[in-house]
Order: structure tokens, then C-alpha cells, then sequence
């Protein structure tokens, strides 16, 4: 085979894959119709229209639902992971004493690390402390 049949065969090619591609989009375009994402159509439709975007489409409207689903999925996933090994490292540190709580505890440093890969830099209010006695109630505090 020379250059120029192998050179003609090959939009054919992409051109066949590419009309698969499209079925698949469309076959998947249409089952969103069909689909109840967690995420509300309501709420994704809020928030597009907060930013600028509005769209008739429901399938659109369902497409931005799942990609929001998978991300929030993902970024609690990686959370539990840094939660995970943040507690092995302390019942490292402890030595051998059994622990009896078995929980895990996910902390906002743990979900601002797993959101810190994805790019989104989370900065949450320092919380200090005045005196012993804030956060009691008001009667109760020595003057």
C-alpha cells in the first residue's frame, strides 16, 4: 500500500469513529432524560443562572448534575484518604495503646487537602481563643 491509499483510507477511518462517538453522546444525551440525578434540576439550574448560563435543555441541565455528582464524589473520596492516613499516623504515634474508637473523623483540613488537588483553595476563619471563658454563656461569665 502506498502513501496516497493509506493517506485516503485513513479519513474514512476517523470518519466511521467519529459517527460512533456521536451515537454514543446522543445515546447518552437521551438516557438523561430518563434519569433523576442526586443533584436537583433546580439547584444546577439556580446556579447556572447565577453564573450567566441559562439553557431549555433539560439533558444539559442533567449533564452539569452528574459531572457536579462525580466531583463531589471524588473530592470526598480523596478527603476520606487523607482522613485515613492522618489517623493511622496518630495511632502510630501512640505506640501500641489499643484505640477503642474506631470512627473516623473528617476534618476541614482534610477536605481542603483533597479540594487543594482539584485546584479549589479553601480558606476558613481561624478560630482563636480570648479567654477561658468564650464560648460560655454570657450569665455565667466572671466579669
Amino acid at each position: 500500500m502506498n502513501y496516497n491509499q493509506s493517506h485516503q483510507q485513513q479519513p474514512q477511518q476517523s470518519g466511521e469513529g467519529r459517527h460512533d462517538d456521536d451515537a454514543a453522546v446522543t445515546e447518552f444525551l437521551a438516557s438523561l432524560l430518563e434519569y433523576t440525578p442526586t443533584i436537583p434540576d433546580e439547584l444546577v439550574e439556580h446556579y447556572l443562572g447565577k453564573s450567566g448560563f441559562q439553557c431549555p435543555d433539560v439533558r444539559l441541565i442533567r449533564l452539569v448534575a452528574v459531572a457536579t455528582q462525580k466531583f463531589v464524589a471524588e473530592v470526598a473520596s480523596d478527603a476520606l484518604q487523607h482522613c485515613k492516613a492522618r489517623q493511622a499516623s496518630i495511632v502510630k504515634d501512640k505506640g501500641n495503646k489499643q484505640q477503642k474508637d474506631k470512627r473516623l473523623i473528617l476534618t476541614m483540613d482534610d477536605l481542603s487537602k483533597a479540594l487543594r488537588e482539584y485546584g479549589v483553595n479553601v480558606k476558613h476563619q481561624e478560630y482563636y481563643v480570648d479567654s477561658p471563658s468564650t464560648g460560655l454563656d454570657p450569665t455565667t461569665r466572671e466579669e
